[in-house]
């Protein structure tokens, strides 16, 4: 079949179809728009169904519509569930966007609107190249299954309960998700891993009020020096995390891993002339891509207490506030790292400083081997397509959701991005280059064929 020749036949038809689906404004955040997010699922559905799907349906949940669908004709044959979402971020600030984020515009070589490339482009490359399979051959290579959600961009309230409630129904041996991106233009990359997250406030009291440092200082407890010295306490010198026990679920990066991360040639000394930084900083022994992809952090974001404003005013504070995550990896539980957190930060208190403690996010990481099947199988259709191997890399942020598809349905997740790190997504100008809709459209087929 001559693929090539189907999607440049029917690429308008389909870029017109896009621009439909990218002109809701489905900003799942902002109640404003509940309307539009179920004006936007309800034209999924139907597209679905005219492409080709069947057993498409709205479920509605105490947020945003998600979206099933189905085709289930090949016994015997591999069942992969596709995810994707329809919601996007806010536009502000709107003066900046070159276009109207809800006018879709194509200008050299791109399609540019408020979730071109997160996620609604990517997501209908699927969706297009299922059709395309259907309406050349007749019959799919694969089982498919859709679940495409309305709040990814809330961090997923309401999917993880979804799955539960819906493991039968959704059940598969992959699950592929197309939401991140290459290393550069022709350069596709794999994601193997995401690094999940814990958060804490950490708040120091010492006396009942702030207190003159000329009456009382030197001879009481000072609620910011005792805040630094709890959080200086967090790390020893060569970077590592001093929390004990920190380290129990983290493993040696395989030596596997270790040659896909040296294959990206990732330039650190560029990077420090970019960043105009003196040095480089981080856990030693790890070169910077290593640090923030394999390794878990400790990170402070906010520190704050005693007077702020302009000119002296010579109190001994009686609050001091610190705002602390750690990113996970491998098999590190949000809850048993925070636990460890609390326990070192009750140890290393300054006497006659009393600790709160208040936590927040608690996400796992995500990691699959790279060697599995369906990661060289998915590595061997971009390069079919572009003619470059995928490689292999662990991200340093995090898709929730990723982790909850893995867990809950017991089944293997390859991220196949066709992003581009510059393509401004969750930012003014957005956009996703149409380069890789052409190819990504073509890599899918070959993808499902493979499996």
């Amino acid at each position: 079949m001559n693929y090539e020749r189907y999607f440049q036949e029917n690429r308008e038809k389909h870029l017109g179809e896009l621009k439909e689906l990218l002109a809701f404004p489905s900003i799942s955040c902002l109640s404003e728009h509940k309307p539009d997010m179920a004006r936007a699922a309800e034209w999924l559905l139907n597209n679905l169904i005219e492409s080709g799907f069947e057993n498409a349906h709205i479920h509605q949940t105490n947020g945003h519509p998600i979206i099933t669908a189905d085709y289930l004709h090949a016994p015997g044959k591999p069942t992969v569930l596709v995810y994707g979402h329809y919601d996007v971020q806010p536009v502000d600030p709107l003066h900046l966007w070159i276009t109207p984020p809800f006018e879709p515009d194509i200008r050299d070589g791109k399609i540019y609107a408020r979730g071109a490339t997160d996620d609604k482009g990517q997501m209908f490359l699927h969706i297009k190249a299922i059709e395309a399979i259907l309406k050349q051959e007749g019959e799919l290579p694969v089982n498919i299954k859709l679940c495409i959600e309305g709040e990814e961009e809330m961090t997923s309230p309401n999917l993880p309960s979804f799955l539960e409630a819906n493991k039968e129904k959704l059940s598969a041996d992959f699950v592929v998700i197309s939401d991140t991106a290459f290393l550069e233009t022709g350069r596709p990359a794999i994601p193997t891993g995401l690094r999940g997250i814990c958060s804490l406030d950490v708040i120091v009291n010492t006396a009942n009020s702030d207190l003159h440092s000329g009456t009382y200082g030197g001879g009481v407890p000072n609620a910011l020096h005792a805040l630094v010295s709890l959080l200086a306490s967090l790390h020893d010198k060569q970077g590592r995390v001093a929390v004990e026990g920190f380290y129990s679920d983290v493993p040696d990066i395989s030596p596997l891993m270790k040659t896909e991360f040296a294959k990206l040639n990732y330039d650190e000394e560029q990077l420090r002339i970019n960043l105009e930084l003196g040095a480089l900083y981080g856990e030693e022994g790890f070169s910077f891509i290593e640090r923030v992809g394999a390794r878990p952090t400790l990170e402070l974001h906010g520190v704050h207490g005693g007077f702020q404003g302009e000119g002296l005013k010579t109190v001994i504070p009686k609050e001091a506030h610190a705002k602390i995550t750690c990113r996970l990896v491998a098999d590190q539980d949000p809850e048993d790292i925070l636990d460890k957190m609390k326990n070192h930060l009750e140890r290393h208190l300054q006497s006659g400083a009393k600790l709160s403690i208040i936590t927040g996010v608690k996400i796992r990481a995500f990691n699959i081997d790279p060697s599995h099947r369906i990661l060289q199988l998915a590595a061997d259709a971009y390069e079919d397509v572009y003619g470059v191997r995928a490689l292999f890399t662990k991200e340093g942020g995090g898709i929730p959701i990723v982790e909850a598809f893995s867990r809950i349905l017991q089944a293997p997740v390859v991220m196949m991005g066709f992003g581009l790190p510059d393509e401004k997504l969750h930012a003014p100008n957005e956009h996703f280059n149409l380069e890789n809709f052409d190819k990504g459209l073509r890599t899918m087929v070959s993808f499902l064929k493979k499996i």
